[in-house]
């Protein structure tokens, strides 16, 4: 059994020490916003934040959790992620979706460090998830204008 804080909420949760956050995310809580793609950290579809830095949940295990705050998709908010979803629907970034919870997520973290990224920042921050429709562009793009946006605010 575990504590954690989740979209500012406490929730107990049974689960052993070696499970993955991810498992508890969308097993024990049925929070299914946070996708699970490969389960060894090499497409990014399960990217949390976790005290606001992006992270991978399939390989951040319930031992290694202790008072971290933990943001999902579902919970994700503020002007960055205001500036982005309003970007990603503006430039039709989503194709098959699959990968956007995950992209949003990485983004997010990105503005809230980076508030002027480059390409090369958003390169580095985003090349941890796996687009199989190949949005990349379009993602580059949307980070872009909501970069601008934030700074004209």
């Amino acid at each position: 059994m575990g504590s954690l804080n989740i979209n500012g909420r406490a929730v107990t949760v049974q689960a052993e020490p070696d499970m993955p956050l991810l498992w508890v995310l969308r097993c024990e809580l049925g929070m299914t916003g946070t996708k699970f793609g490969c389960g060894v950290g090499i497409c990014g579809a399960c990217t949390v934040h976790l005290d606001g830095a992006a992270t991978l949940s399939c390989q951040t295990l319930m031992s290694s959790l202790h008072t971290q705050k933990i943001t999902t998709i579902e919970g994700v908010q503020g002007p960055e992620a205001q500036a982005l979803k309003a970007a990603w629907i503006d430039l039709d970034v989503v194709q098959c979706g699959y990968c956007q919870s995950a992209q949003l997520m990485a983004a997010c973290a990105l503005l809230k460090h980076t508030p002027n990224p480059t390409d090369a920042d958003i390169d580095s921050a985003m090349s941890h998830i796996v687009c199989r429709c190949g949005t990349y562009p379009r993602v580059r793009a949307a980070i872009h204008q909501a970069a601008a946006k934030r700074r004209s605010a």
